[in-house]
């Protein structure tokens, strides 16, 4: 999406690519679209190109977002309308973000988000009896009836719902990080979440839906840094059958597309050797003025490759220089 479909982005075209994304996300984003597109033309220099990229960073699921990207070009595209120019925090924060993700990544991310906002994960996890065994036996436990009717008697759990009626458990953090545990302020709501917390960790949920349990799955999830892989404490883990893994290699890769390994390695750094030398050796052809035949032998010699290496193999390697400056 960093490439030249920005250049040609419309509303409409962008509009319909979002329509179809999970969390609603054309919704909240569909003014800001406008605003954009309003002064788009106006656009100039580096500065623009900062924004074009912010705006393609926009069009990329939500899940691979690495900041709020809503508020990143709103406060851009305000800068821009009062002095036609970024702050310069704003052009190190879009200089510091990666390029976004290109539309074949933005598809396979995009499907898999919806099918996760939809609570399904057979794609990668195949249909497994496991889960749905392990939820029958929870709804006919009498001692899990029990203690969600304690926790109803001794709070008012529809307060803490969302508007589909789900409440959640404190959600668990990388490496096991606990940032919200010291911010928790005492009262009602922290008395509430600690022991809607215990009572999850007891019985394997991520939450209830008003008086359904919901129960963990096996799944496997993307975000901005990494794809994580959740297998529940209480699930017998068989890698060969619960795990889809080529599936999970195909997300994976969508932005992890690069071959990498020693031996790769020491290719990279040999074609950067050859691409700093060849800009030596053209610096040396335009200075003579070679041309055609004579001016691709003189490269070729110089660089000592084969003398049948075209001036295809030439001008990716000058590319790869310049991806590289």
């Amino acid at each position: 999406m960093h490439s030249s479909p920005a250049r040609i982005s419309s509303l409409k075209l962008d509009l319909e690519c979002l329509y179809t994304r999970a969390y609603n996300q054309r919704e909240w984003s569909e003014e800001l679209l406008r605003s954009y597109h309003r002064v788009a033309r106006s656009f100039k220099g580096q500065d623009g190109e900062r924004l074009r990229k912010l705006h393609d960073w926009l069009l990329a699921p939500l899940t691979i977002w690495p900041i709020e990207m809503c508020d990143a070009l709103r406060e851009a595209l305000a800068s821009w309308s009062d002095k036609k120019a970024l702050t310069e925090p704003q052009r190190l924060l879009i200089d510091l973000l990666p390029d976004p993700p290109d539309e074949t990544a933005c598809e396979i991310v995009a499907r898999h988000e919806r099918e996760v906002q939809s609570g399904i994960y057979e794609h990668v996890t195949g249909k497994s009896a496991k889960y749905a065994q392990k939820e029958a036996e929870l709804k006919n436990d009498p001692e899990f009836s029990a203690q969600w009717t304690r926790i109803k008697a001794a709070f008012t759990p529809e307060r803490h719902a969302d508007h589909k009626g789900v409440i959640r458990r404190t959600m668990g953090t990388e490496r096991n990080l606990r940032p919200q545990w010291p911010s928790r302020q005492p009262g009602p709501q922290a008395a509430f979440q600690t022991a809607f917390d215990a009572f999850c960790m007891r019985w394997n949920l991520y939450g209830m839906q008003h008086d359904e349990p919901l129960l963990l799955k096996l799944a496997v999830n993307l975000t901005p840094y990494a794809t994580m892989i959740v297998i529940p404490s209480y699930w017998s883990f068989d890698p060969k059958r619960d795990i889809r893994w080529n599936e999970i290699a195909r997300l994976h890769r969508s932005r992890a597309r690069s071959r990498q390994g020693a031996v790769l390695k020491e290719g990279k750094e040999h074609r950067r050797k050859l691409a700093q030398k060849l800009q030596k050796l053209v610096a040396v052809v335009m200075k003579r003025g070679l041309r055609g035949e004579e001016r691709r032998s003189f490269l070729v010699a110089g660089l000592g490759l084969a003398p049948e290496t075209s001036d295809r193999t030439l001008r990716r390697l000058r590319q790869e220089f310049r991806a590289q400056a």
